[in-house]
């Protein structure tokens, strides 16, 4: 018998064996990780990710569908605006452009322009503050009712445009009207669960953190003039110095996933049963 050759066999034998058991070894260890992690609460999970939020609203929420028509500004509306050029096209799109522009500061704040927004701009104490495109130079407001904001919403908001001095020059608006409930109220689904929704679709990163959430409404379906509007869950997302504002239907629980407000609008020709 050749010795040498039999234990060459041996050896090789026995390192496929070990590699065997290894790769064994390691899959169970793998799937009692998963298991482990599976079994943790969602609170747990978001602090495994290191995700903080603020304090969420508790009490139970009603809401309802909402429907809106776009506003025709009037003449004698247009008449009283003072300092400004103005334009209506198609009745519903009120374009400005002011006699003197107004400045902004480097370190802008909304309240900055607050006066502006309540005494020169038609019912300018509807719209709440969304955000400012430093990139685009816009200012970007929405219209609200009853304190809920519509979010991203081509027929109800105003938006200003600046110019190389960053002065605001010019300005448009747009504004929902006959605005009225569908259907009998029914419970939102809660705000921990709109999170949860989000964390489960990997919207929320790890090390991020929520640093608002609120309930507004987004257009469920659009036609033309007119729309359905469901009520939202807006949740403002901060991680490693940017923000992100996520939207998600407080009924259904589904992601609004656009970032484009034209793409919002253009969701038609959708059935859903709004009789009392």
């Amino acid at each position: 018998m050749d010795w040498n050759k039999t234990k060459t066999i041996f050896i090789i034998v026995f390192l496929i064996l070990d590699s065997f058991l290894m790769y064994q070894f390691m899959k169970k260890h793998s799937t009692n990780q998963y298991e482990v992690i599976a079994d943790l609460s969602f609170e747990e999970k978001l602090k495994v990710d290191g995700i903080e939020y603020v304090e969420l609203p508790k009490d139970l929420i009603q809401d309802q569908y909402m429907s809106a028509k776009s506003k025709i500004f009037t003449d004698e509306e247009v008449n009283k605006l003072s300092k400004q050029k103005v334009k209506v096209t198609e009745e519903t799109v009120l374009k400005s452009k002011l006699d003197v522009p107004l400045e902004i500061k480097d370190d802008f704040d909304p309240e900055q322009i607050d006066d502006f927004v309540k005494d020169n701009v038609i019912n300018g104490e509807q719209y709440r503050f969304w955000k400012y495109d430093e990139e685009e130079q816009l200012i970007i407001y929405y219209q609200e009712y009853k304190d809920r904001p519509f979010f991203k919403n081509l027929s109800g908001h105003l938006v200003f445009q600046l110019n190389e001095d960053k002065e605001i020059t010019e300005y448009e608006q747009t504004m929902l009207d006959s605005i009225e409930p569908l259907r009998n109220k029914e419970e939102v689904l809660p705000a921990f669960k709109a999170i949860e929704t989000l964390h489960q679709k990997g919207m929320l990163k790890p090390d991020s953190k929520i640093t608002e959430i609120g309930l507004g409404y987004s257009t469920l379906v659009y036609l033309g003039t007119s729309q359905v509007l469901t009520p939202t869950w807006h949740v403002v997302v901060e991680r490693k110095g940017t923000k992100e504002n996520l939207l998600v239907n407080a009924f259904e629980g589904q992601i609004i996933q656009t970032n484009n407000e034209i793409e919002l609008q253009a969701k038609s020709g959708r059935e859903i049963d709004l009789e009392q």
